[in-house]
């Protein structure tokens, strides 16, 4: 034993490994390092493992990956099919992602149902907001790395609905995208920003967050009647603390590392039998029939696309979204204070619910992708329309076949993507609909070099009258 010890001491020594644990080595709350409800702290360790993975695939992952768009797509079809467990790698990085996304959600409803951002955690919280959006950041670019149908098609509406952000929206759009649309630009951008910028953030992001951890000490389980009050709580946590003398080195790290050890055996359990996801087509702006289906993580912000009420666009896609942030981040600075307990909080918990609700309903809803056009749906018919006139058919053969109907529904046929026209003609002159037809807005393209003036007349007339037609028209 004695051989044995000297050379652990010498690498102890020379390594400075106690000094590297030291962080480590404090007592801690005894619901962190026994009982079962140790097990709910378990959760910022399978990050940080997830994270790593992350890391460490995506390092190999870049070794034979071109970041160039005459290459990309075949870099990535060369590491899944002819480089050496290649598949698996991309497999662990793609299933990793949304390990890490489900990891960061849960952690993070955890530490709101224990209200554990109040004093003096807040830049806990603070901190674990902004590495909650970098990592939905990190998901987002590395879809568009794929450089396929579903990524770049993705990308493209992600700076679509930038751009509506009031004052600075279009310079959203343009740094999103590198410019004006998708290009060679916007793959060397997103692979600076998957691959150096937003881990180096993270990694600093992080190293901060488990600073403030030691530093501020493990939260406590709340107890009801008991609220925070920042005069005495430094001391009445350093008393419970000592009382109760649960080093967190190494007695409460175990679950903690053996958590950690189980997602990355998951993940790569899932990988090995899952395979990656399959590639979709090599990207064609060109191609308008197109049905990019981005990753689950993503799809609730596009379901928003299919359920908005018409005329609030922007509100529920660009002020929601931004003011839920906003209000994340400076939560700890208007609650800091008073109970922690759930019982004591109904308002908070009744909130968390409906926000948990509303992404697992948008999720759902997102998965059908509702916001891709209706490329298959079937032109109008004069048995449908109830009319002969020819001008009326006409303008329903330009509707569709000018792709207005991918988008839009007449009598209860087309797309979901605009709002329905059925009853244009009631909120809408014929002037304002030519006018809107040619010049297009908000997501809907200009047709001024698409339409022949003919076919504006044939699609106005159409739009107009058919209120008047189909089966509401004979009831």
């Amino acid at each position: 034993m004695n051989q044995l010890r000297r050379p652990i001491e010498f690498v102890k020594d020379r390594l400075g490994f106690e000094t590297l644990i030291k962080p480590l080595d404090h007592n801690a709350p005894p619901e962190t390092t026994e009982g079962k409800s140790q097990w709910a702290y378990i959760f910022g360790f399978g990050i940080l493992f997830s994270f790593l993975l992350q890391i460490t695939t995506g390092i190999v992952l870049a070794t034979n990956y071109v970041p160039s768009p005459e290459s990309a797509y075949q870099s990535v079809e060369f590491i899944t099919y002819e480089v050496r467990f290649g598949d698996t790698i991309r497999a662990m990085h793609w299933i990793g992602a949304s390990a890490m996304v489900i990891l960061v959600l849960i952690h993070a409803m955890r530490v709101f149902l224990t209200a554990s951002y109040k004093y003096p955690r807040e830049f806990n919280w603070i901190s674990g907001v902004v590495l909650l959006y970098l990592t939905f950041g990190m998901a987002l670019s590395g879809q568009l790395l794929r450089w396929d149908q579903d990524g770049v098609w993705t990308v493209m509406v992600a700076a679509n609905f930038a751009g509506r952000v009031p004052f600075v929206g279009e310079h959203i759009a343009q740094f999103v995208l590198a410019g004006e649309t998708v290009s060679g630009s916007t793959l060397t951008q997103t692979y600076a920003l998957h691959v150096f910028i937003l881990p180096i953030a993270m990694v600093l992001l992080i190293g901060l967050h488990l600073f403030l951890v030691t530093y501020h000490g493990i939260s406590e389980l709340p107890k009801a009647g008991k609220p925070v009050n920042p005069e005495t709580y430094r001391q009445e946590y350093e008393e419970y603390v000592e009382k109760h003398q649960r080093p967190y080195w190494p007695q409460g790290i175990w679950n903690e590392l053996f958590f950690g050890g189980l997602v990355v055996t998951i993940i790569v359990s899932l990988a090995f039998f899952l395979g990656p996801r399959d590639l979709a087509a090599s990207p064609d702006l060109t191609d308008l029939d197109s049905q990019p289906q981005p990753d689950w993580f993503i799809v609730w912000y596009y379901a928003l696309i299919s359920i908005k009420p018409q005329g609030y666009e922007e509100v529920f896609l660009v002020y929601l979204p931004l003011g839920f942030f906003l209000f994340l981040l400076i939560l700890p600075l208007i609650a800091g204070k008073g109970e922690r307990h759930p019982s004591k909080r109904p308002f908070a918990i009744l909130g968390l619910s409906v926000v948990a609700g509303l992404f697992i309903m948008l999720t759902v809803v997102g998965l059908r992708a509702p916001w891709v056009p209706a490329y298959d749906t079937e032109p109008l018919q004069a048995e449908q329309l109830g009319t002969q006139d020819e001008r009326i058919l006409e303008g329903a053969r330009v509707f569709h076949e000018r792709g207005c109907q991918y988008c839009h529904q007449v009598h209860g046929v087309g797309g979901d993507w605009g709002p329905d026209l059925t009853e244009v003609s009631t909120r809408m002159g014929p002037e304002q609909i030519a006018v809107r037809t040619v010049q297009g807005i908000g997501n809907m393209p200009a047709y001024q070099d698409i339409l022949t003036t003919e076919e504006v007349d044939l699609l106005v007339e159409f739009l107009t009258e058919v209120d008047e037609l189909g089966p509401r028209a004979r009831e």
